[in-house]
């Protein structure tokens, strides 16, 4: 069990080994502060043939020691409790979670099979606290699990006063591979053959091989100024994620009907899109004072190349903007 975090966020863990058991609970905790926010990300999983009391019991005390009114916790993960039926485990979960205002969000099932639908995956959070928030359904193809995406606005957050976040990345290029084979290929391996421990001379074999990668393609930072997609409507984006699901039902059906709709829906949906950013081009020339500037803005954005290569069809107060060269 484990959480990713981007690597533009700063966080803390907490030590829940004390009221982690294999076979009733397992959990994992970070803490985030976003400006004015301490937010509590805890993953829990309970095993479905553990013991329900004891892992009441653990979960129980497990928040005693996270929980303050000072911090946002939301609660996700694989209880297994199927939150579409009435249950005694429901029940008693849900009036465990009252108590510290969490309450159930996730109303659909989150694993589909032949023979079942059940919700059995779930978020739980203080929905007064966190008002302003969606979550829906990721079918990801990975799991017999669909996953779930929550999107939560924080309260007195100004994402505009944020700065700029720099992406963190290796470059990796042919002469670089090559420079790491060579050092590779020099290195004399002293403590990876000479230890008759199997897993100390691995942990020496990863160490050097380490060593030599992260000096050959070391982390760099690159600051990307973030551009706001004035042309992605709510409509594009829910299109966008139905062109996603007929992927997935593509790839699990041999039905050449459904693949042909699927080519169909992807030709639409691309003319749609190149609509919506021809209009919101000619609409930010025309409410500019200076048109010649924002058009030449729009180009530098969109390409690296010239100028003479920019062949999206611009207009301006009903009059065609000719190509420049």
């Amino acid at each position: 069990m484990g959480i990713f975090v981007h690597d533009t966020l700063s966080c803390t863990s907490t030590d829940l080994t004390e009221y982690c058991n294999e076979q009733d609970l397992e959990a994992c905790a970070l803490k985030f502060k976003i400006l004015n926010n301490i937010l509590c990300i805890l993953c829990i999983y309970r095993p479905p043939a553990g013991n329900f009391e004891t892992f009441i019991h653990l979960f129980e005390s497990l928040h005693n020691k996270l929980y303050t009114n000072s911090i946002n916790v939301i609660i996700c993960g694989d209880v297994n409790i199927n939150y579409l039926k009435a249950s005694n485990h429901k029940m008693k979960l849900n009036s465990l979670l009252a108590t510290y205002k969490l309450y159930s969000s996730v109303n659909f099932p989150t694993r589909v099979t032949k023979h079942s639908s059940t919700a059995i995956d779930n978020i739980f959070m203080n929905k007064k606290s966190n008002s302003n928030y969606s979550i829906e359904s990721l079918i990801n193809g990975l799991s017999d699990h669909d996953a779930q995406i929550l999107v939560l606005v924080l309260r007195n957050i100004n994402t505009r006063s944020q700065k700029t976040q720099p992406t963190t990345i290796r470059q990796i290029n042919e002469t670089n591979i090559a420079q790491f084979k060579l050092h590779l290929n020099e290195e004399n391996w002293p403590n990876t053959f000479s230890e008759e421990d199997m897993e100390l001379s691995f942990n020496n074999f990863l160490n050097e091989y380490l060593r030599i990668f992260n000096h050959i393609f070391p982390l760099k930072k690159y600051y990307n100024k973030h551009i706001n997609q004035g042309w992605l409507t709510k409509g594009i984006k829910i299109s966008c994620h139905h062109k996603r699901d007929l992927y997935m039902l593509c790839k699990d059906t041999n039905n050449l009907k459904i693949k042909i709709y699927f080519r169909t829906y992807c030709k639409i949906l691309s003319k749609v899109i190149k609509m919506a950013k021809r209009h919101h081009f000619n609409n930010l020339i025309m409410r500019s004072k200076n048109k010649s500037k924002t058009m030449w803005n729009i180009v530098k954005t969109k390409t690296n190349t010239r100028v003479s290569k920019y062949k999206l069809p611009l207009t301006t107060e009903g009059k065609s903007i000719k190509k420049l060269s």
